[in-house]
């Protein structure tokens, strides 16, 4: 079988056709869209929650539960993982290059979807509020503490995970419900499973 490479660059395909290129992100096509998609499909913790629960309901949860200031950002703190997955914190924490391409792929995107480059602190305390109640309502029972949330109260009410469909549907909206005016999108919102 022989196989077409479009190029020797390092670049990925996009759920809307365009491709996201790590060297060049300024030769990448961005859609807010493409965004969605993928972190509606990608599974929190490396999978290993009880339930499929992906980093779009993550960022939804985030935005609707924190400072009403920090609201769009809590949304897309998380959106390099559209093109880099979601890498668990020690790993991320033995691998030096992964924080320098992380650092390099949220440079581009930050300030393209008007972000700041370094997150309000508020943002990180959100995530960690998150990350207590998702590790109360959607993971297996540890034995171990995770000091990232050490002293961290979860959010009282508990996670009821969603489908792909209705995360990307409802990032979405939540998109443009807090996004500066110029960064609106009309989209269609996909098809709920029966």
């Amino acid at each position: 079988m022989t196989l077409l490479v479009k190029n020797n660059e390092p670049d990925i395909a996009m759920a809307g056709g365009g491709y996201f290129n790590f060297l060049h992100p300024e030769k990448s096509t961005i859609r807010i869209t493409d965004i969605a998609h993928a972190l509606s499909n990608v599974c929190r913790f490396a999978g290993h929650t009880r339930e499929f629960y992906s980093v779009a309901q993550h960022s939804v949860l985030c935005s609707l539960n924190c400072d009403e200031s920090v609201q769009y950002e809590a949304l897309m703190h998380d959106i390099a993982e559209y093109v880099l997955g979601d890498v668990t914190r020690p790993l991320k924490q033995i691998l030096g290059d992964y924080k320098a391409i992380e650092k390099q792929v949220e440079a581009f995107l930050f300030p393209y979807f008007d972000l700041p480059i370094v997150l309000p602190p508020l943002v990180k305390d959100i995530d960690m509020i998150m990350l207590a109640t998702e590790k109360r309502d959607l993971m297996p029972e540890h034995t171990h503490e995770w000091l990232d949330i050490y002293q961290r109260d979860p959010h009282p009410r508990k996670i009821r995970p969603w489908c792909p469909e209705l995360a990307y549907n409802m990032f979405m909206s939540r998109f443009n419900e807090v996004s500066p005016l110029n960064q609106r999108v009309v989209w269609t919102p996909k098809k709920l499973p029966n």
